[in-house]
Parts: structure tokens; C-alpha cells; sequence
């Protein structure tokens, strides 16, 4: 009985073993092919990280360029406001290009939340022909809502000559109080505009813009002599930037376009 029952358990032994080892062998393949899945997958993750990591993303705010103005992500910012640091408040710059050759170069002030507190654009033009809407323009910028009737509201003069200011003419509406300004400079082929929400009380308002004027310094010329003379003959005129009332004083010179109050005594 012993001796037929051993050669039967031995054929069982073998019969099951082949199946065994395709089994292991199969095991093995779907975890090599598993494997070789997920290192494409990590591949493919690694490259999308790397390639977003390369892209020159701003989330500032911004606005909507013209119909012909596209913003120039490479181009390198040839102006620059030596402004203090102030808490909350983020610097964004930001250059548009035109086809003919035109460039603006605008600087914004923005708080965490809501519409930028200031904002300065340098316009040099090229070949386009010049739109003459900037004082529409800034009120707009001011205050987004709609167009409103614009009043001049006095000049300040500064290192770069005269610059009109002006304002909302129903400003009993604002809570806080905008000045806007525009200065053509057509030796250097430039316009210097923009506007400013800064400051408590006309006089510091007026004080905030003539700050931002003369904190302006020009980074490169980018190949314009006369854009470069411009601004070394300014600098000859600058008088710095003071804090608190002699700064609004010495920036408040004029008050109006027809009641001045002049420099010095008579």
C-alpha cells in the first residue's frame, strides 16, 4: 500500500508546481510594468513642475492694456521710486509695448486688498499716434466706477517743471480724496502720469505726488541721450523728500492756477 501511494502524492507534487511559478512569474511582470507606470507618472509630474516653476507669473491686479499694447514680460524696468517701505502696501511693475515702438513703464502701489493707493506711468512714444485721453484715462483709473467730470486742483513744481494736478469735481463723494497728474516732456519724448490716493488733507496729497516725482530716477536709457540728459538735469533740481507738515508745505508752494502762494518773501 506504501509503495503505490508515494510514486501517486509525488506526481500530485509536481503537478501543481508549474502552475506555482507562472503564478510568481506573472506577479513579477505586472509589478515591473506597475512600476515602470508610476516613474513615467513621476516623470511627467516632475517636468510640469519644473516648467511652471520657470513661468514668470505676476498675480497683481492690473489693468486691461489698450487695443494695440501688449505687456512685455521680458522687457527689463528702466525707472525706478526710491520710496520707503511702507506696511501692506506691494510695489507691481509692469511694461506694455506697442508695435510702432511706443513703451510704458507703470509703477503701482497696491495694500493687500482693493485698488491701488498710487500708480506712475512713463511713457515714451514710438511711431503710434499719441491719444489724447490721458486725464480720462487716470480719472478712470481712479476710480473704476464710471467716468466723472474732472477739475484742476493746482500745480506743484518739482524737478521736472511744472506738473498739473487735478481731481474729481463733485469730491464731496470720495471718502479719500485722489489727485491725479500729467507732465509732457517733448525734449525727451516723454510723458510722466498718474495719480495718488496717499496722504490726509489736500496739502498732503499734493505732498505725496511731489514725493513720488522726485523719488523717480531712470535705471537706463536704453540708447536715448536725451531721455538720459533729462534726467541728470533734474536731479540738479531735486530737494528731496522731507516727512510730515514741512514736506506738505514745501510741496504746496501753489495752491491754484490763478492764487498762488509764492516761494519766499517779498
Amino acid at each position: 500500500m506504501r509503495s503505490t501511494s508515494a510514486p501517486h502524492n509525488r506526481e500530485r507534487e509536481f503537478d501543481f508546481r508549474p502552475a506555482v511559478y507562472s503564478f510568481a512569474d506573472e506577479c513579477t511582470a505586472v509589478a515591473g510594468r506597475m512600476l515602470a507606470y508610476m516613474g513615467c507618472l513621476a516623470l511627467l509630474a516632475m517636468a510640469a513642475v519644473a516648467a511652471f516653476n520657470h513661468l514668470e507669473l505676476d498675480w497683481t491686479p492690473a489693468a486691461v492694456a489698450k487695443p494695440g499694447w501688449t505687456v512685455a514680460d521680458r522687457s527689463y524696468p528702466a525707472f525706478a521710486v526710491r520710496q520707503p517701505d511702507v506696511v501692506g502696501i506691494t510695489a507691481a511693475y509692469e511694461i506694455q509695448r506697442h508695435p510702432a515702438g511706443g513703451r510704458k513703464d507703470i509703477l503701482r502701489w497696491m495694500p493687500a486688498e482693493g485698488r491701488p493707493v498710487a500708480e506712475l506711468e512713463l511713457y515714451r512714444l514710438g511711431g503710434e499716434a499719441l491719444e489724447d485721453t490721458v486725464v480720462s484715462d487716470i480719472a478712470l483709473k481712479m476710480d473704476p466706477s464710471g467716468p466723472r467730470e474732472t477739475v484742476g486742483e493746482g500745480i506743484i513744481d518739482r524737478k521736472f517743471g511744472p506738473v498739473a494736478l487735478f481731481g474729481f469735481a463733485d469730491r464731496r463723494k470720495d471718502a479719500k480724496r485722489c489727485l491725479g497728474f500729467a507732465r509732457t516732456l517733448d525734449a525727451a519724448n516723454l510723458r510722466i502720469s498718474g495719480f495718488s490716493c496717499q496722504g490726509d488733507g489736500l496739502p498732503a496729497r499734493r505732498a505725496a505726488v511731489a514725493c513720488m516725482l522726485d523719488r523717480l530716477v531712470l535705471l537706463t536709457a536704453g540708447g536715448e541721450p536725451k531721455l538720459a540728459e533729462l534726467f541728470a538735469h533734474a536731479e540738479l533740481k531735486r530737494t528731496g523728500c522731507a516727512n510730515g507738515p514741512a514736506l506738505s508745505a514745501s510741496s504746496d508752494w501753489v495752491t491754484g492756477a490763478q492764487n498762488p502762494l509764492l516761494r519766499g518773501s517779498l
